[in-house]
């Protein structure tokens, strides 16, 4: 799966999309330059258990360290595998 980047510097989202449908999203608004606030993760039923979301959220954790930004996940689906996962914690505020 090839994950996509859609910024306008205020609000965007890490998806996946097959011939022009978008099939999953992590949705994220910036607050401020440096944090990052993880709003709302979908993904079609297409793809659930193939560790969509959690592809999504990896590469959110790539950007976000790469940019020298810090998430605030509100998202109930990104704040849970944080929680699990130790060694993505290093991005939080």
């Amino acid at each position: 799966m090839q994950i996509h980047l859609e910024n306008n510097g205020k609000k965007g989202a890490f998806f996946i999309e097959e011939n022009g449908e978008r099939l999953a999203a992590m949705e994220f608004t910036m607050a401020g330059e440096h944090k990052m606030i993880i709003d709302h993760t979908e993904v079609d039923d297409r793809l659930r258990g193939q560790g969509a979301g959690r592809q999504l959220l990896d590469q959110l954790v790539a950007y976000v360290r790469e940019n020298h930004i810090k998430v605030i996940p509100l998202c109930p689906f990104a704040k849970s595998r944080f929680q699990k996962d130790a060694s993505i914690r290093d991005v939080l505020v």
